[in-house]
């Protein structure tokens, strides 16, 4: 599952929905706009799964519209996506802020364990990043040291943000 799943589920917890509604929910809320291409097949395996169910709201003078609403699976499912991030997925910065715009909906265990995977993912990525400026510095790539010169920065400076998110993390019920 990915980060859009978790955004479509998040949206559904506030209450019943049609696809458009839905669409417009997370736009508003996250700035990211779903395609039909992913939020219709992510709302049929969800509804597969149980984690949704799919009622029929007729329309005056138009076709019926589909209306999506959040089943206790899908609490289930949501409350399991958000507290776990897993390796394949802790490099994507996506994928993490998903799961931390979301940390009131776990525990505080659950969101140091979010932390440590994304902070294991930002180390591995500074460490490519310092073996890539080093190559670049020693065949003479100005340009190539600057851009993970940079990268290196972003990186380090997001594990001090990661560090100050485990402390905030602790401190709330």
């Amino acid at each position: 599952m990915s980060y859009i799943e978790i955004l479509i589920l998040r949206r559904l917890r506030s209450g019943p929905a049609h696809g458009y509604e839905l669409r417009k929910r997370v736009e508003e809320t996250t700035g990211i706009v779903l395609h039909n291409n992913s939020l219709y097949p992510a709302l049929r395996r969800f509804e597969e799964a149980g984690a949704v169910t799919k009622t029929s709201e007729p329309q005056d003078g138009r076709p019926a519209r589909l209306v999506y609403t959040l089943t206790e699976v899908g609490q289930d499912l949501l409350h399991d996506m958000l507290a776990e991030l897993p390796a394949e997925q802790a490099a994507e910065e996506s994928e993490f802020m998903a799961r931390l715009g979301q940390f009131s909906l776990i525990n505080s265990t659950e969101r140091g364990r979010v932390l440590a995977s994304r902070t294991q993912a930002v180390n591995a990525q500074l460490a490519h990043y310092r073996a890539m400026r080093e190559l670049a510095e020693a065949s003479g790539e100005r340009w190539g040291a600057l851009a993970t010169a940079e990268l290196i920065r972003r990186h380090e400076q997001e594990l001090a943000w990661l560090a100050e998110l485990g402390e905030l993390a602790q401190e709330e019920p």
